[in-house]
């Protein structure tokens, strides 16, 4: 069973920091892409940003500057340290993982994985 669990949500006051973890376990082979994902109420999730196994990194325009994405390959983890905190980047915070698993007859396939969200509010 392939599991994503998020870690690191909570209330903070604008301006301030947080840091968001992520923790990919299960049976697989290897996990390539790793990401944050956001999704405000009424709104639609965005990209906040994604770090690949090459350690290339993209954010998204209203994080730059502000939010730094980094990852531990040995221990499958992807965290997201926040800061400047604006109100407008309350919402649920999803973490996204592309691995790759054993399919039925065995082989090798590239799948997207998703964790259940963790809710992140800035507020005075």
């Amino acid at each position: 069973q392939v599991r994503l669990v998020e870690s690191g949500g909570g209330l903070v006051q604008p301006g301030g920091s947080l840091t968001l973890s992520c923790t990919v376990s299960g049976n697989i082979f290897r996990v390539s892409d790793m990401g944050w994902y956001r999704q405000a109420p009424g709104k639609q999730r965005e990209l906040v940003a994604v770090i690949t196994s090459a350690y290339d990194t993209t954010y998204g325009d209203s994080v730059k500057g502000r939010f730094t994405i980094s990852r531990d390959n040995a221990e499958r983890t992807v965290h997201l340290q926040m800061n400047s905190l604006k109100p407008e980047d309350t919402g649920v915070y999803y973490c996204n993982a592309e691995i790759e698993v054993w399919g039925e007859q065995y082989e090798l396939r590239r799948d997207d994985r998703w964790g259940q969200g963790t809710q992140v509010t800035v507020s005075s």
